[in-house]
């Protein structure tokens, strides 16, 4: 679960990117990006599955993997009237999450169950709170996963990357 430290500090970043142009709210959309941003993220998640099945490159599954991710949180947030700008985007797009679509994954979440009790909406908030997190940890794991891991530790992270991804994108994809 996020932690109040991390969505504190998240609401404040994206009140300093709207203020500095980073995150932008719009007021007209032009429907053809937000269907560029859901192509390419399931062109993402796609070439993933293709890459670790086949074992052609470890490193791209889960790079191949976090975009998926990232391109589909870039539409849930444009569907939302706003627009992330390309400098520093992906802590944008991070911050975004947790500031905005969170709650609106929370709502997603418990319309998905037939009962709605005290019980489905903890479970709800617990898991729309994951899937955020999952986003932030992707997005770190890559960085590392780039730059030093040996194969067999490439392997288990690129197959943790391919799952979260999917489970990521199929959250998401509800939301537009």
């Amino acid at each position: 679960m996020l932690d109040n430290k991390r969505i504190k500090e998240a609401e404040s970043n994206v009140r300093s990117y709207l203020a500095e142009g980073l995150l932008k709210q719009i007021k007209i959309k032009d429907n053809n990006a937000k269907s560029i941003l859901v192509k390419n993220s399931r062109e993402s998640l796609n070439v993933s599955k293709i890459l670790f099945t086949n074992r052609h490159s470890f490193l791209w599954t889960l790079v191949t993997a976090y975009y998926s991710m990232y391109y589909i949180a870039k539409a849930v947030l444009y569907e939302m009237n706003y627009k992330v700008e390309h400098k520093i985007s992906h802590k944008v797009v991070s911050d975004a999450l947790i500031a905005y679509v969170r709650k609106k994954l929370k709502e997603s979440l418990i319309e998905d169950y037939e009962t709605v009790k005290e019980e489905a909406l903890e479970l709800a908030g617990v898991k729309a709170d994951e899937l955020v997190k999952e986003f932030d940890k992707q997005r770190t794991d890559r960085e590392r996963f780039q730059y030093s891991m040996t194969e067999m530790v490439m392997e288990q992270k690129a197959k943790t990357a391919l799952d979260r991804a999917e489970k990521f994108v199929l959250e998401m994809e509800k939301l537009l």
